[in-house]
């Protein structure tokens, strides 16, 4: 914390770097910083197979992190460096990747992540709303996850299905057009273990069987024909094309005639 001069001739001093609660930083004061040799040996098979997929080995860092992230929910050091010794990596090349994407988590994940979507649009049909319930519901702890570890809430960024906003989604699938009322009872039925279906993608799997399969192996969930709806987009392109309806042409200078 160096001191520097005020305008006023006074010494001011400034905290330099990031504060410990920065979430981008990969501290969980419960995370492991090293597996054991059983939990390591697995480790290492996996990812010979993954790194064997690339030209260069460091291009194979991405699945990596999600495999580290299927062994413990989240990014912990013991996964970073995991994944730096492997590819002949620092922490810091590691840390530095792993803290730009969102999807690679910083405190332990429950077994179902519910991420609703806040962006403009979900936003303006009740995103928000849906947020400011479930979190009154769930009453989240710190870590914005349920008492039981079932269920970990967040905001999410834009997953591009405004077509069917408010759009909650459950470990990546999507649960389209949904209400707060809605949204309490999908978290219900995660938590009791009820039957739960996307509106479309693939069947739920836990968070960590999820990470596994962004890895890069084997989803053997059956599809089971959970195609969804095309959305209001595509709906209204029948109805145009249905009815002779088009844009209005254009003029070469691009005016509308």
């Amino acid at each position: 914390m160096p001191p520097t001069a005020g305008t006023d001739g006074n010494r001011v001093f400034l905290q330099l770097g990031r504060p410990p609660e920065e979430p981008n930083q990969f501290n969980h004061p419960d995370a492991p910083r090293s597996y054991s040799d059983e939990v390591r040996a697995r480790l290492e098979a996996d990812a010979k197979e993954i790194i064997g997929r690339y030209p260069q080995p460091r291009s194979a860092i991405l699945p990596l992190l999600h495999l580290v992230q299927a062994e413990d929910s989240y990014i912990t050091p013991a996964g970073l460096s995991f994944v730096a010794d492997v590819l002949g990596l620092t922490g810091a090349d590691v840390a530095g990747v792993a803290s730009f994407y969102s999807m690679y988590r910083r405190k332990p994940t429950g077994e179902y992540l519910v991420g609703v979507c806040t962006n403009t649009l979900c936003a303006v049909m009740g995103g928000d709303a849906i947020y400011d319930a479930l979190k009154e519901h769930l009453d989240v702890n710190d870590a914005q996850t349920t008492a039981d570890g079932k269920v970990t809430l967040e905001r999410i960024e834009c997953n591009a299905a405004c077509d069917c906003a408010p759009v909650v989604m459950v470990n990546w699938e999507f649960f389209d057009q949904q209400t707060p009322e809605s949204a309490r009872d999908l978290t219900d039925a995660l938590r009791s273990g009820g039957e739960v279906r996307p509106s479309r993608g693939l069947p739920l799997t836990s968070f960590r069987e999820t990470a596994r399969v962004l890895a890069g192996f084997a989803d053997d969930r059956p599809d089971d024909g959970q195609g969804g709806p095309a959305g209001p987009t595509l709906a209204g392109l029948r109805f145009a094309h249905e009815h002779g309806m088009a844009a209005p042409e254009t003029d070469a200078d691009g005016s509308g005639q």
